[in-house]
């Protein structure tokens, strides 16, 4: 197995028009590579409580769970979150200061979030894309989570208070996600959904990773992907793409890895372990001569994707239409895909990859989830710090 170090390294793209790489706050150093060229469907509707945001003249319930914990005194019973009561835009999200803390079930967990990352679920499920399975509004969003156990429910069985965590809140990304999700400064999640945060990573990289990761990793595994195939990652630079090409190479032993991506961002995919980068303004990839055993498609280009790959190969569809040899892929979260991910992320073979144009403080929400929707993202979107 894999060794543990005691430091990582982060991809920042920097970008000219865009603000400098932030600097992490973590006791452990960080090295910096550098490009510089411009859900088991557990939360139903009708288990869930509706959202309570408080009045300050009013007086709010305590936090009450079954709880193995003898801290709870020190929970507040309200906390600040980012919610939406309608389907919309950014117009929608409203930072709010007297949420009422969720509720902690038996298997659950109580996280003080300490960072949170947005991905584009969020924003579809905020404009209603997959509102005949969601719960519905109001709403506290967000997936990713990394964070610290403040609370645990009696069957919860590894996980105790102080233990640091990292994970994707909802075990069925479309179907029946979280009323309280991660944007805010507490959240409820199933034990089976976490795992320990990395040893060598510090929250704002472990909140970037869990839904990418996870989509990376079982996204191969349906496609049967293994040692010694070839892939071509649509969307190379991406939060989800920039974990393939890693996932597929350091993970899965692949023979090749292509990507697509801008020209801006070409040397960038060959950091990450690709092996030929294609610009996509300069080439059509389908129309290159050499196919693949896997297409891995994170942009939604399904009727070309097919074109590039081998007769028997298969094409993984995250989004848009789907064509005939490839699949629609939603991801299942489980906290055992992140604990076997761990040990390539503590000795650095898989990195964290995180947009230079973070992490947005909690206050700036609405101004990351404008920025995510240009779609011009370079690796994850991360919110930090969070109250």
């Amino acid at each position: 197995m894999d060794s543990i170090l005691s430091s990582t390294t982060t991809f920042h793209f920097r970008n000219p028009l865009l603000s400098p790489s932030f600097k992490t706050h973590s006791p452990f150093s960080h090295s910096k590579i550098s490009i510089k060229n411009r859900i088991k469907k557990s939360n139903t509707t009708s288990s869930q409580s509706p959202i309570r945001i408080y009045a300050s003249s009013q007086s709010a319930p305590s936090a009450e769970a079954t709880t193995n914990s003898s801290s709870s005194s020190s929970i507040p019973s309200v906390m600040k979150a980012w919610t939406y009561s309608d389907y919309g835009g950014v117009e929608v999200l409203k930072l709010e200061s007297n949420v009422e803390v969720p509720d902690v079930k038996e298997d659950q967990v109580l996280i003080k979030v300490v960072a949170a990352a947005l991905n584009p679920i969020d924003f579809k499920r905020r404009f209603g894309k997959f509102k005949a399975s969601d719960s519905p509004p109001p709403t506290v969003p967000g997936y990713d989570v990394a964070g610290v156990v403040v609370k645990v429910g009696s069957q919860v069985k590894d996980l105790k208070e102080g233990d640091e965590v990292y994970g994707d809140i909802n075990e069925k990304a479309l179907d029946g996600p979280k009323k309280f999700g991660s944007l805010a400064e507490y959240t409820a999640v199933e034990e089976k959904l976490l795992a320990l945060k990395p040893k060598n990573l510090d929250f704002v990289q472990a909140a970037s990773l869990p839904l990418a990761i996870e989509t990376a990793y079982e996204g191969l595994e349906k496609a049967g992907f293994s040692e010694g195939k070839s892939i071509l990652v649509l969307g190379g630079a991406g939060g989800v793409g920039s974990l393939v090409i890693q996932v597929a190479k350091h993970v899965f032993g692949a023979s090749k890895i292509a990507a697509t991506a801008s020209t801006a961002k070409l040397e960038f995919l060959k950091s990450l372990g690709a092996d030929l980068a294609i610009d996509y303004t300069k080439e059509n990839f389908e129309d290159l001569p050499e196919k693949y055993d896997v297409v891995y498609d994170s942009v939604g280009q399904g009727d070309r994707a097919v074109k590039a790959v081998k007769e028997g190969g298969s094409v993984v569809v995250l989004t848009g239409a789907v064509t005939p040899p490839g699949f629609r892929f939603v991801v299942t979260s489980n906290g055992e895909f992140l604990k076997k991910l761990n040990p390539y992320l503590e000795s650095g073979k898989v990195k964290p990859v995180i947009d230079p144009n973070g992490p947005f403080p909690f206050e700036k929400v609405n101004e990351a989830f404008s920025y995510l929707e240009t779609n011009r993202a370079t690796g994850k979107v991360v919110i930090y710090p969070i109250p």
